[in-house]
């Protein structure tokens, strides 16, 4: 039997959580009101059924412990119901009656968990999304994008989970990492978009960034970490050495092992190319280059073999060959910035777009909004300028390499 006390009773008190009259701004008196129509409570007019009598019982119920005042339409008591108006004095009496915890209650929770979070030593993402948080719930604002007020555990784990990962010093694999920090191999992932969603918004030059390349920065891992490089040269592991000019593609490199690597001779390599998709890693050819497959941002494991790659070919051009999006230039930015290599751009330029844009995909509202950004930027000003423009990005795909034809009379 539908409990209609309890479910007009919860209405009104969310009108009433939503209100100025709880946020304490109210500057004129408040009435807290759930009006009786057709669409809000279709049972009341279906002449068919008796729901009609039971709704009077249950609000009659609710009148007599002065929870609520019934309004009579036209004032004819017992007739026909208008609306029902909450009674501000007896909401305590109101949330009990509906088992309900008050949002104010569950928001001053919220607010001392945020504050032990901001007044510990909280990791920069971790303490930028608690006061943000702390921030809204203040102005009485939303927070449901990233937590329910009723679940602060969820609140507390989501919060751990971040600050965990920023802390995070081994390389581990995710399920290792859930059991490690929740003692549940899957807990971590059932905050996975969460997560995601809370490094996106919060952690610089990470906006539009998949999860595990996130997670990665941090020595995280779905599955093992490879590095790919192929190239004429000559690569040894403790004492053994390995001859990768034999290796059409190369040799996947696992992330435990990036450590021991070390690079013999010199000769031959004048170009060293970090490429960010793997099937152009696999499809492109350079003479005399050493060429990396990047995928994606870089992290502590690629950066430590970007280094020593760097230390042993100080001499020679550095390049990274990326998509023409506002994604791949970004890329580009952070593998400078971070790996203090003086990388310049491969066919990422103005005349490469031009010349295949017959294969560009039109540009998104988010991608106006970060190239707008990058107009300032050095290197890419002119070729941002003509995207926005022309309303076009070029995936790294479709750019080839020397010696294969390009059908000229492609169209996008």
């Amino acid at each position: 039997m539908a409990q209609y006390d309890r479910e007009i009773l919860n209405r009104l008190l969310d009108t009433y959580e939503s209100s100025l009259l709880f946020a304490g701004e109210n500057r004129r008196a408040v009435h807290i009101e759930f009006r009786f129509t057709k669409s809000a409570i279709p049972a009341y007019f279906d002449e068919s059924s008796s729901e009609y009598e039971k709704i009077h019982f249950f609000m009659e119920g609710l009148e007599e412990k002065e929870l609520i005042r019934i309004c009579w339409k036209g004032k004819k008591e017992g007739h026909i119901i208008a609306k029902v108006r909450l009674n501000p004095e007896k909401l305590e009496e109101a949330y009990a009656y509906v088992h309900r915890v008050p949002k104010r209650d569950m928001t001053s929770c919220h607010k001392q968990l945020l504050a032990d979070y901001i007044g510990q030593s909280a990791t920069p993402v971790c303490r930028a999304f608690a006061e943000y948080l702390l921030q809204r719930l203040g102005e009485h604002k939303s927070v449901k994008e990233f937590v329910q007020l009723e679940d602060a555990a969820s609140t507390k784990r989501l919060l751990d989970a971040v600050e965990a990962i920023e802390r995070n010093g081994e390389q581990l694999y995710i399920r290792e990492f859930s059991i490690l920090h929740f003692q549940d191999s899957k807990a971590f992932e059932k905050m996975e978009g969460k997560i995601a969603h809370v490094f996106r918004k919060f952690k610089e030059n990470c906006e539009g960034a998949a999860l595990d390349e996130i997670l990665a920065e941090y020595g995280i891992y779905r599955t093992p970490n490879y590095v790919y490089i192929k190239g004429k040269i000559i690569i040894s592991v403790g004492d053994e050495k390995i001859n990768l000019s034999v290796l059409k593609q190369g040799l996947g490199i696992s992330g435990e092992d990036i450590g021991r690597i070390r690079f013999c001779g010199t000769a031959g390599i004048k170009k060293v190319m970090t490429i960010e998709n793997l099937t152009t890693y696999f499809r492109w050819q350079e003479e005399d280059a050493l060429l990396i497959y990047l995928g994606g941002y870089h992290n502590g494991i690629r950066r430590l073999l970007l280094q020593e790659i760097y230390s042993h070919y100080p001499e020679a051009e550095y390049y990274h060959f990326g998509d023409i999006d506002a994604g791949g230039f970004e890329i580009y930015r952070d593998l400078c910035g971070k790996t203090g290599i003086p990388f310049q751009m491969y066919r990422m330029d103005l005349k490469t777009l031009q010349l295949y844009e017959g294969y560009g995909r039109p540009l998104t509202e988010n991608d106006r909004k970060r190239l707008q950004g990058m107009r300032s930027w050095k290197d890419v000003g002119e070729v941002v300028d003509y995207m926005l423009e022309h309303d076009v990005k070029l995936e790294q795909e479709c750019v080839k390499g020397e010696g294969i034809l390009l059908p000229l009379d492609k169209k996008r």
